[in-house]
């Protein structure tokens, strides 16, 4: 089981750390899965019980100058490593201005991730910063957690609102409930809401249009309802303000699927990244 890739582009580092920098806000703990053409970050939280799941994937390509694996048998070449984001996001922040940035799979007192950073010098000789990153190496029998989840059978689809609008929106809201509503229709429309005993408060988005998602068969429940008609679901509202908050991708485009009073599946699309959150709901 191997595993040494490399990166010189210093736009790809930057955005590689971006999105480090982005998982590490979302948990502290992850598994990365490694196979040939992609990386995964996967959280994969069981959502019947409340818990948040996500599936990040990265074209390698689009990232590593140099990328070799071999994974645990022939005829599976991957590997799945769990460990914490934040590790990886402290030991990218010493390589920002690096000349290239070597990731490999080590044995020292543990098993690690050894992050290795050629820093500029003003001598002939080179200034490497190397960072061990503790992982845990998960069995092959415990890899069907860490498939790409499903598209849920969503009964509405909506673009999101500019992602800092809707932070700044989420983060005041949270200072009055716990929880909030999130509804929209196929009409373009998107509600956040808060009702307490105290208080209702409902901020209004307008205009944002439905993606054209090809397979309309995913939108069972949304072919049953009228265009006007919301879908909503109730959710910890600091779930969803941790998502915003670490948000650094900068998404090319931002949508959201709603499962009638079951899920908030978020997916952000970049380029070459994509991120999908799910947010169970709550009673």
């Amino acid at each position: 089981m191997k595993f040494r890739s490399k990166m010189i582009d210093v736009g790809c580092l930057n955005h590689f750390t971006r999105v480090v920098n982005t998982i590490a806000k979302l948990n502290k703990t992850c598994v990365l899965r490694l196979t040939p053409d992609n990386l995964y970050f996967v959280l994969s939280g069981k959502v019947s019980n409340g818990g948040v799941s996500m599936w990040c994937e990265l074209l390698q390509v689009n990232f590593f100058d140099e990328y070799q694996i071999e994974g645990v048998a022939p005829d599976a070449n991957e590997i799945c490593l769990e460990l914490a984001p934040e590790n990886i996001s402290r030991a990218l922040k010493t390589a920002q201005n690096a000349k290239s940035v070597k990731i490999k799979l080590t044995k020292k007192h543990c098993p690690c991730l050894t992050l290795a950073a050629e820093l500029p010098s003003l001598s002939s000789v080179s200034r490497i910063v190397t960072h061990d990153i503790p992982v845990d190496v998960i069995p092959r029998r415990m890899w069907h957690d860490f498939k790409e989840p499903s598209m849920p059978d969503f009964d509405v689809s909506i673009y999101l609102p500019p992602l800092k609008t809707m932070k700044s929106v989420v983060d005041r809201m949270k200072n009055l409930s716990n929880y909030l509503v999130i509804e929209a229709n196929l009409s373009g429309e998107m509600n956040l809401k808060i009702e307490t005993d105290l208080v209702s408060v409902t901020t209004h988005f307008k205009d944002l249009g439905n993606p054209p998602w090809g397979d309309e068969a995913s939108q069972s429940g949304g072919q049953r309802r009228g265009a006007e008609a919301m879908a909503h679901t109730r959710v910890d509202i600091r779930k969803l303000q941790q998502f915003l908050a670490g948000q650094q991708v900068n998404p090319s485009k931002a949508m959201c699927n709603i499962v009638h009073k079951r899920i908030v599946h978020l997916i952000l699309l970049h380029e070459d990244v994509s991120l999908q959150y799910f947010i169970p709901a709550v009673a």
